[in-house]
């Protein structure tokens, strides 16, 4: 298991089309893919599961991997949120 925690910097936090990209790029990985937020244990390869988590700008979330390329899954997936999947910060 790999994990690292980063921060949502999107204005909307993780709403459809930045839930939407992330699923799309966890589903490429073989290992299983988790968002830890707060109480919650998300299914990162599901846009309807990261919509339901409600993840909006500044939470802290976890990404968390386990497989045979959970280190190049956390490390993708926690650089597209830290860049904001696409979006500008403001």
């Amino acid at each position: 298991m790999y994990q690292q925690e980063v921060t949502i910097i999107n204005k909307s936090g993780l709403h459809a089309r930045p839930a939407a990209e992330f699923a799309r790029a966890a589903s490429l990985f073989r290992s299983s893919v988790s968002i830890l937020h707060k109480d919650q244990t998300i299914n990162a390869k599901s846009i309807i599961n990261i919509l339901a988590g409600g993840i909006i700008r500044g939470s802290r979330i976890v990404i968390r991997a386990e497989g045979p390329d959970e280190i190049i899954a956390v490390e993708t997936l926690a650089s597209m949120v830290e860049s904001g999947i696409g979006e500008t910060a403001n």
